[in-house]
């Protein structure tokens, strides 16, 4: 289920309420955590965050002269969704979150990187950032 959206602030509002607590408190705990120079917009009918075009001119493969995705954010159908398409980036990353997920859920883990709401630790997320950074020399 996509949620139409003009703005961010358009898709916060018609986020459910069941989920609006807990999409409000990720998407906040993204844009404190994120270091500096991505952009924030609507991609793919979700909330996004990517590589400007200045930063990185040659844009997302698929779609040259788009920014490259880096992190999306949606609340679809059944549960609200992280897209982590930067943890693919870097091996280090990627096996330090493939340990340290079942030490917070006990679902198995989707390569689509999906948690249900009780799982969504904002402590951990923060960490992602922080490695994140530290991965990309920022």
């Amino acid at each position: 289920m996509q949620i139409p959206a003009d703005s961010i602030q358009d898709y916060l509002s018609k986020v459910p309420e069941e989920r609006k607590e807990a999409f409000t408190k990720l998407f906040e705990t993204i844009l404190e955590n994120l270091p500096k120079g991505f952009q924030t917009n609507l991609s793919y009918g979700m909330i996004g965050w990517s590589v400007p075009l200045e930063t990185f001119p040659a844009g997302y493969h698929c779609s040259p002269g788009t920014p490259l995705p880096f992190i999306n954010l949606a609340s679809q159908k059944n549960f609200i969704a992280l897209y982590h398409m930067g943890i693919y980036a870097n091996d280090e990353l990627l096996n330090w979150f493939v340990e340290e997920y079942p030490k917070h859920s006990k679902r198995k883990l989707d390569m689509g990187y999906i948690l249900a709401m009780e799982d969504l630790l904002l402590l951990t997320l923060q960490q992602l950032l922080e490695i994140i950074a530290i991965c990309l020399n920022l």
